[in-house]
């Protein structure tokens, strides 16, 4: 009995081929014809568009890492501004806890705020730089 549905399976695979294999290279034609050609430059600005495209990814990851390095820097802020004045405040250096006066660790942490300030400036400006570069590219290759 499964045998005889099987067959009678594979009997209509066969009568329906040939019609598959004509759809199929129906296909195949019309994807031939939608082929375009593409010259030496336009392939030299979509591989620098794809450059681009790579690296702003990279430092929009970046840009987020500082910006929330930059809210954990003034939740610590916050925090250090409660502290005692005269107790000792443990800070990190490298990886290492280092006991230092209050004033010292709102210091550094003034210092370091000012750096990552610094870095999320200069990683939105490359930003920027880029995302004008791709605009610059997509019309040019879309005219």
């Amino acid at each position: 009995m499964y045998i005889d549905i099987a067959y009678e399976n594979l009997a209509m695979f066969v009568k329906k081929l040939p019609n598959l294999l004509m759809m199929y290279l129906e296909l195949l034609q019309r994807e031939e014809e939608r082929e375009v050609e593409v010259n030496w430059e336009d392939q030299s600005r979509i591989n620098q568009f794809s450059k681009l495209n790579t690296r702003m990814d990279r430092l929009e990851d970046e840009y987020k890492a500082q910006k929330t390095e930059k809210e954990y820097l003034d939740d610590l802020a916050m925090e250090i501004e409660l502290l005692d004045e005269d107790e000792p405040v443990l800070y990190k250096i490298g990886d290492a806890f280092v006991k230092i006066p209050l004033e010292d660790a709102q210091a550094r942490l003034e210092k370091a705020k000012e750096d990552i300030d610094s870095c999320v400036d200069d990683l939105d400006s490359q930003i920027t730089q880029i995302s004008t570069e791709m605009d610059e590219l997509k019309k040019t290759l879309y005219a």
